[in-house]
């Protein structure tokens, strides 16, 4: 990394970075990726979740339900929120709810990656562990989780949209898009 590409990106490790988004955007794999151009921590709050329900998603839904889920979802969110800077990769409905959405915009700088729903669904209909997903055409559910989750996401502070190219590439589109916000309003501390 060269002196001035670093000195370009130091305002951005001052906040935490929350990203948010559909499922199958790339919040976690873009987030790793991030963090690490950053020279920041990763936290995945799905990952934390687990971790703290000592069980997996899909088991915290089939056993407790989905409301279970995004209490704990919630609680988990605000107590990494409370941690030094870092970046974190939420959930797909963790920035619906309005009292987790409203810490995340107090507290840090939250970036909606966007991207098409075909390629959305592509992308998550390699796996079967998405409990959402589960017996169901992954285009029709993306559309409908798309209507009920797009006005939540447009309050994100910053909208990147991203595509079927490298990570490398969304990533630097999150920097680029991040370094605008900075210049626009001032994130420092």
């Amino acid at each position: 990394m060269t002196v001035d590409h670093a000195a370009s990106i130091e305002p951005l490790r001052h906040r935490t970075i929350v990203l948010v988004g559909l499922m199958g955007v790339g919040k976690s794999s873009v987030g790793r990726r991030l963090a690490q151009a950053l020279d920041m921590p990763f936290r995945d709050a799905d990952n934390e979740v687990e971790d703290a329900a000592g069980r997996s998603i899909p088991e915290i839904f089939a056993e407790l339900g989905e409301a279970a889920f995004r209490d704990g979802e919630r609680r988990v969110i605000a107590r990494l929120l409370e941690e030094p800077p870092h970046v974190l990769a939420t959930g797909g409905g963790a920035f619906i709810n309005d009292e987790t959405r409203s810490l995340i915009n107090e507290h840090a700088i939250s970036v909606w990656l966007k991207a098409d729903i075909e390629l959305l669904a592509r992308r998550v209909g390699r796996k079967d562990s998405r409990p959402l997903l589960k017996n169901r055409d992954p285009v029709e559910v993306l559309t409908e989780l798309a209507q009920v989750r797009y006005p939540a996401y447009a309050q994100a502070h910053v909208h990147v949209q991203t595509g079927d190219t490298p990570h490398a590439v969304a990533v630097e589109a999150v920097i680029s898009a991040l370094r605008d916000r900075l210049d626009q309003e001032s994130f420092k501390p």
